[in-house]
């Protein structure tokens, strides 16, 4: 079977560069003994290296195309190879139940949510590594005060340690993508209880950076607002003075992961002891 041709719907960049395909692949090893989960494999390129492991491997990959070429090639994969979309298989049954490294040369039209999928599961992915656009890599590892700081810096450093660990260039893909790429090891820290309604965090996270430019008085208003069922003049009154605190003159990335789990416990007791 010839090549497969990458298709730009499926965000494909099929990496072409051995020593850095083995340079990633060698990120698993930061978890050893864990299964991995490889998605995305296009041609194998960074397979025939998480072969070399000697670990329990499975890769999962969209195009069919692809597919065909891996079952050709690495016949040895026959029952590994699962043809599907990552974003919507259920990761519990992939090694049955058991927990597993997830990495991969990740489709760039996708990584953002592979992220959450990957927090989704993050009880059985204690470890994720992998090659996405810089501009992602940079904002999974920001630290607040910073301009690239925001929902998904602060919704996976919650649960995961994240390091930026190199820099690949265009050149070492076909086709060349427009932008460079970097590869990022993302580790569970010990966190075991979010420390607040997370459901409730997740909306004010985006909330407050979906207009980011505004102090959070402004973005936290309509949200309150919203939340609030029973509305009277003494509630507005209430919300008034919670919202006049000096923090509220803040804007989203000047808050830290800890500070947006106070803000949403504080919120979640300002709700309630307006509905009493």
């Amino acid at each position: 079977m010839h090549s497969v041709k990458p298709k730009k719907f499926l965000g494909q960049h099929f990496l072409t560069h051995l020593p850095t395909a083995s340079a990633i692949a060698d990120t698993v090893d930061s978890c050893p003994e864990l299964p991995i989960l490889e998605v995305g494999p296009g041609m194998g390129v960074m397979t025939q290296y998480l072969l070399q492991k000697g670990r329990p491997l499975k890769v999962v990959e969209l195009d069919f195309e692809s597919v065909a070429y891996l079952r050709e090639h690495f016949p040895q994969m026959e029952n590994d190879i699962i043809e599907d979309d990552f974003l919507k298989m259920h990761l519990e049954n992939t090694f049955d139940g058991a927990p597993f490294v997830l990495t991969g040369n990740y489709p760039y039209n996708i990584s953002s949510q592979i992220f959450f999928k990957m927090l989704e599961y993050r009880s059985i992915i204690p470890c994720c590594t992998g090659m996405i656009q810089k501009e992602v890599a940079e904002r999974l590892a920001a630290k607040s005060g910073s301009k690239t700081y925001g929902i998904l810096s602060v919704l996976v450093q919650l649960w995961y340690d994240v390091d930026y660990l190199f820099t690949v260039e265009p050149g070492v893909f076909n086709p060349p993508p427009k932008v460079r790429s970097a590869v990022v090891r993302l580790t569970r820290n010990d966190e075991t209880e979010c420390g607040c309604n997370e459901k409730l965090l997740r909306r004010i996270v985006k909330g407050t950076f979906n207009q980011r430019r505004k102090m959070l008085r402004g973005t936290l208003r309509p949200l309150l607002n919203e939340l609030l069922q029973n509305r009277s003049e003494k509630t507005d009154e209430r919300l008034n003075l919670f919202l006049q605190e000096q923090r509220f003159t803040k804007r989203p990335e000047q808050l830290s992961v800890a500070d947006f789990v106070q803000l949403t416990n504080d919120i979640e007791n300002l709700l309630t002891e307006i509905q009493e």
